[in-house]
């Protein structure tokens, strides 16, 4: 039920004028109290192995964000559920910036080989790290079940690809039972990376513990190592994988986009939260991403996937929108992705509510 405030703000709010530079995401009216979605952005790349730049990806979302259109296919009235991206949080960043030169030579050293633990130094700084990281982990999670205490929807934006585990902690509080929608060149389920246990090569290594998460079913995986395909097929289907290289294979086949996409929605449960890494897509999309690999999904193919997901009456719980580059280009594609899925979650919480299933 919209609340008699945020009527107001719809009222006096004009979605076809100027988009305004007041702050918030697409230049919404709505603040924290009055909108029904909640984005929280992320601005930590620490442990990233190639491209720095992540860190800046929520100021470059939201920074675009005022130049989309607010009229959505999907949902056209989407932009009323209120949608409120509060201040970046500063301490965060800062503390990003003074903490990558210190994992960078942990990178390198084991780039070149060498044992962490067999240098006092290089082990102090691992933990100094890996410290670091547990906080901002902690920081979304208590982020995430404030908003959702507070009856809000929330999705997070990146960063690289180890900030959505806070907000999947938390979600895993209010669902017993959810499935994972995985958009990424890689598969992340490395157990630890470079000695980060919370790199963004381990996200879904770290996901896959939460039993809640009864299904992983991953979409366009062309970058991957042996530990991780043999950890794929040893989880008797709990992970589903749909590598890029066969999925184009059958396209070229004659399989349509559309029945794809029927396939790889199939195994997931009636809950499901999206985490969208941008490296995923085609890198013309998002060149400035934090490890950019050939080929990928259309931007548009990401979309009608998405679409069949709701269409099929599953329910959107939450997403995260990572690795977006600190370009200006990235920004604008990052923002529309952050849009879709925000008028996609609304929708699929309406179709749901129709339905009359049950909050949790």
């Amino acid at each position: 039920m919209t609340s008699p405030s945020r009527q107001n703000l719809i009222r006096s709010f004009d979605p076809s004028g100027v988009g305004l530079e007041n702050g918030n995401f697409c230049g919404l009216p709505f603040d924290y109290d009055t909108a029904g979605i909640v984005l929280l952005g992320v601005p930590w790349e620490v442990t990233v192995s190639y491209h720095a730049g992540t860190a800046q990806g929520p100021a470059a979302v939201l920074n675009a964000s005022p130049q989309l259109d607010l009229y959505d296919f999907d949902n056209p009235e989407g932009w009323q559920q209120g949608i409120y991206m509060p201040p970046l949080p500063e301490w965060m960043q800062q503390r990003n910036d003074e903490l990558r030169p210190l994992a960078a030579q942990i990178i390198a050293a084991t780039e070149q080989g060498r044992v962490i633990e067999q240098d006092p130094a290089l082990t102090a700084a691992l933990a100094t790290v890996n410290d670091a990281c547990e906080k901002v982990n902690q920081w979304l999670y208590e982020q995430a079940q404030r908003a959702i205490a507070a009856g809000k929807r929330v999705g997070a934006i990146g960063g690289d690809h180890s900030i959505p585990l806070g907000l999947i902690q938390a979600l895993a509080v209010q669902y017993a039972d959810f499935g994972i929608l995985h958009i990424d060149a890689h598969a992340d389920l490395r157990d630890a990376y470079q000695g980060f246990p919370y790199s963004h090569a381990s996200i879904m290594s770290n996901v896959m513990a939460l039993p809640q998460v009864s299904r992983l079913v991953q979409v366009g995986i062309r970058d991957v190592s042996h530990h991780e395909v043999a950890k794929i097929e040893a989880s008797q289907s709990r992970i589903v994988a749909h590598y890029d290289p066969v999925l184009k294979e059958r396209r070229y086949g004659g399989e349509s986009w559309l029945d794809l996409c029927r396939d790889i929605i199939a195994p997931l449960p009636q809950r499901v939260y999206v985490s969208c890494d941008v490296d995923g897509l085609d890198p013309k999309l998002c060149p400035h991403t934090g490890t950019p690999v050939p080929g990928g999904l259309e931007l548009e193919e990401v979309f009608c996937l998405l679409r069949s997901l709701v269409r099929s009456d599953r329910q959107i719980i939450g997403f995260d929108v990572s690795e977006v580059g600190d370009g200006e280009w990235d920004g604008n594609v990052g923002a529309r992705i952050v849009y879709k899925l925000c008028n996609l979650m609304g929708l699929s919480e309406r179709r749901s509510d129709a339905r009359g299933e049950p909050p949790c």
